[in-house]
C-alpha cells in the first residue's frame, strides 16, 4: 500500500518498513547512505534506483520528522 508518494509499506516486505515503491529497499537504508556521505550517483548505482526515488525517500523522511512530537523534558 502506498503510504506517501513513492513510498509503500507492506507487512510482508522488509518487516513492514517503509520502502521505495516497487522495490525492497527501505527508506532508512537510503537516508543512512546519504547521512554517511554517499553521493546520489553512487546510491543510484548501488541500489539500482533513480534520483527521483532518493528524493521520495528524503521527502518522506522530512514528512515523518515534521509530524513526530517533540521530546518532552523529563521523559525517560
Amino acid at each position: 500500500m502506498e503510504i506517501f508518494p513513492g513510498i509503500e509499506q507492506d507487512p510482508d516486505r522488509r518487516f513492514g518498513k517503509p520502502c521505495l515503491k516497487g522495490t525492497r529497499i527501505d527508506v532508512a537504508t537510503i537516508l543512512g547512505a546519504l547521512a554517511a556521505g554517499e553521493d546520489e550517483e553512487t546510491i543510484c548505482e548501488n541500489y539500482q534506483i533513480s534520483k527521483k526515488q532518493i528524493d521520495d525517500a528524503l521527502k518522506y523522511g522530512a514528512h515523518i520528522a515534521e509530524h513526530v512530537p517533540p521530546a518532552q523534558k523529563g521523559a525517560a
